[in-house]
């Protein structure tokens, strides 16, 4: 979303037709003027993307994918409504036009919100810039969290944005019953977590709003300051506990992504990014915490649950393609993910 390097033609799959998307924006999104060209970002988005592209302004375009799908998945409404809801508060996200649930228009439903323009930082490490940035952009997405989080869900309007409470519990069977769906070997680390984790719930049950894969990546740092221009990908927001969010987006001091990299053996004092410590510390103060008891339980969930999502995608490539190369480099990365959970907590 935000840089241009990054769109294709839009994919022969996702094609739609122009003259009646561009006829609804005409009548839906104000301020509209084409004429409109459209193209494709080329990320790996569960939602196709698209770059809508005027001679006055620039938007983006999210739609659902074509073809048959399960009835929570691609919740692009949802998406939707956490933005507009979070248009009047501190939490920066990008400004939204409209929302199309009609699929006659383009055969799926879709939203429009604004291009913002800025950085995507994906390796947490952030080579080739200078200490103090990277330590300005951290404090910038740690204070984004807290925003985030401190949002009152009744006055925006999002009370039944999810369920309220007993979100561990709740979290954990379902990705205990999803893991299981697609379990394909007996991994005694993911087992050793299934039985700890609900025995080890946290006492504090408070509920906020929850992004769910709340990460460098995910959001837009403007394009010369340390600042979080808006939050991208709110396709996993709920309601829930806080710190599954802070837990999942601490999981970089934890291991090393095979694509992205991570923060484990870094040189914080020379590098300018927080130690994990103070990371938590900060959090802390901004939310009112007075320090997080059992902080090795949110890290082992974070994990648990990222070895279930990832062991399913690795048994949707077996059944796809038995020989495919990447699913077995999935099936070795939820291990791993799991191993690493269970180091967490084992001694406890």
């Amino acid at each position: 979303m935000s840089d241009n390097a990054d769109v294709i033609p839009v994919r022969e799959a996702h094609k739609f037709d122009e003259g009646k998307f561009i006829d609804y924006l005409n009548e839906h999104v104000e301020g509209f003027s084409g004429p409109l060209t459209i193209n494709q970002f080329e990320g790996g988005q569960s939602n196709p993307t698209f770059l809508l592209s005027t001679p006055n302004q620039q938007y983006v375009m999210r739609k659902k994918p074509p073809g048959v799908l399960l009835p929570s998945a691609h919740a692009v409404e949802r998406e939707y409504r956490i933005m507009s809801a979070l248009q009047k508060t501190e939490v920066p996200v990008a400004k939204t036009f409209c929302l199309c649930e009609d699929a006659d228009v383009i055969g799926t439903p879709f939203y429009i919100m604004e291009k913002v323009e800025g950085r995507i930082l994906r390796e947490p490490a952030i080579p080739g810039m200078d200490p103090a940035e990277r330590s300005a952009i951290y404090d910038a997405m740690n204070d984004t969290l807290a925003k985030m989080h401190n949002v009152d869900v009744d006055a925006a309007g999002l009370s039944d944005f999810g369920k309220k409470g007993n979100y561990f519990e709740r979290q954990i069977g379902r990705w205990t019953k999803q893991y299981r769906a697609s379990q394909t070997d007996d991994v005694e680390p993911m087992e050793n977590l299934i039985n700890w984790l609900p025995e080890n719930l946290p006492n504090d049950d408070t509920t906020t709003i929850c992004h769910g894969d709340y990460r460098l990546e995910n959001m837009i740092i403007h394009p010369t300051k340390p600042e979080v221009s808006a939050v991208l990908d709110w396709e996993l927001c709920t309601l829930g506990h806080p710190l599954a969010d802070l837990g999942y987006n601490c999981m970089t001091y934890h291991f090393m992504h095979p694509a992205s990299g991570g923060l484990v053996e870094t040189d914080f004092a020379a590098t300018g990014i927080p130690t994990e410590q103070q990371y938590i510390d900060a959090y802390c103060k901004r939310t009112g915490r007075d320090g997080i008891e059992n902080w090795e339980f949110y890290i082992a969930f974070s994990f648990f649950r990222l070895a279930a999502i990832v062991q399913g995608v690795y048994k949707r490539g077996l059944d796809g393609n038995a020989s495919s190369s990447r699913a077995t480099q999935y099936g070795a990365f939820a291990q791993m993910l799991s191993m690493l959970g269970w180091s967490k907590v084992q001694n406890k």
